[in-house]
């Protein structure tokens, strides 16, 4: 027994300098990983909707059939194959048009509007294939909004493709609120779920101040600063009058340039009336043409694959070996911040 338990200990010391080693290694790929732009280490995804929908739904249709009555049907459904493949390759020999093309891109936002970079690839690609006048591009987008500089971009990213001439279409199932309807008004089209949400044209800034209660501890915080308006309102220092009349300036401007962005995109929108900073459901949205449609974008890209070919366009960023053993703990911490914060925000849409 002596020895067993001898021999247990030592198995524990190697297991546990095998685990220190491993996570050694993995901080040193970690900090290798940051000096190096992470964008460009993915790789574009491109799944044809068409094939997709047609497999589900062939895969379905062969279990509602049993027996001599399956059979029957794979035979006949290889046959339906082998004439469909002939007809595309004698279209192509005879330099037949081909068909318009739907290109389909996801954009799921959160505070700082992170997939920006994957959504800016996957226009660029695009960009680089399509037709105008012949192709189109859909955005199926889901975000409460955030900091406005972030989807400022993520905006513009979108004006892309109406400069060079393809339709745009905007699908909000859930939520494109905020900064996600700044996004969403740039399509020339937004279809919403009858209850999705939309609009939330306004602009929020909180922050704490603590400033009384260093002061109770004899706490001093200095605040020093070049230009007058440099620094505002401070989470320790004391806060003026004059800073929050310069920072509800600010707040004022943005909201302004937010106006006038939606307004210069949807001109139908009477902006005085849906600028209050609430929000519409779908039906309601519809009332005030902040939406243009109801339905769900399972509905349009079912509907669009009977007259085009519906490709859905991802740009996936490889992990690295700390993300894949969970031992990012810096990234983890970052990440369940703004998780809790999200969750903080979404509450107001629930």
């Amino acid at each position: 027994m002596e020895i067993l338990a001898e021999y247990g200990l030592f198995l524990a010391k190697i297991v546990t300098f095998a685990v220190a080693a491993l996570i050694v290694a993995a901080m040193i790929m970690a900090a290798a990983q940051r000096g190096r732009n992470q964008e460009d280490e993915g790789e574009l995804q491109v799944v044809r909707v068409n094939d997709r929908l047609r497999d589900n739904r062939e895969t379905l249709e062969a279990h509602l059939h049993e027996g001599a009555g399956r059979r029957r049907w794979l035979r006949d459904l290889r046959r339906n194959r082998k004439k469909e493949k002939k007809a595309e390759r004698q279209k192509e020999s005879d330099g037949a048009q081909r068909r318009g093309r739907l290109y389909v891109v996801d954009f799921q936002g959160d505070l700082k509007a992170s997939q920006t970079g994957a959504l800016r690839r996957c226009i660029t690609a695009i960009l680089g294939v399509a037709e105008p006048g012949r192709d189109e591009v859909m955005i199926r987008l889901e975000s409460s909004g955030g900091m406005v500089h972030s989807y400022g971009y993520a905006a513009a990213q979108l004006d892309r493709i109406r400069r060079a001439g393809l339709p745009l279409t905007a699908c909000v199932d859930k939520v494109a609120a905020s900064g996600g309807y700044m996004m969403a008004c740039v399509a020339d089209r937004i279809i919403a779920s009858p209850f999705a949400i939309l609009g939330s044209i306004g602009v929020v800034a909180q922050l704490p101040n603590v400033h009384r209660l260093l002061k109770r501890h004899d706490v001093d915080f200095e605040v020093l600063t070049a230009g007058e308006y440099k620094r505002t309102l401070t989470v320790f220092g004391e806060n003026t009058e004059k800073g929050r009349r310069k920072f509800t300036e600010d707040l004022e401007q943005t909201h302004r340039l937010f106006k006038e962005y939606v307004s210069e995109h949807r001109p139908a929108v009477d902006i005085d009336r849906v600028a209050t900073g609430e929000i519409w459901f779908g039906r309601q949205a519809l009332e005030v043409s902040l939406a243009d449609e109801l339905k769900t974008s399972d509905q349009v890209m079912t509907e669009a694959c009977d007259e085009r070919d519906v490709f859905l366009v991802r740009y996936e960023r490889r992990r690295t070996l700390p993300e894949k053993l969970g031992l990012s703990a810096a990234s983890a911490v970052e990440s369940g911040i703004m998780k809790g914060i999200e969750w903080v925000r979404a509450g107001r849409f629930q």
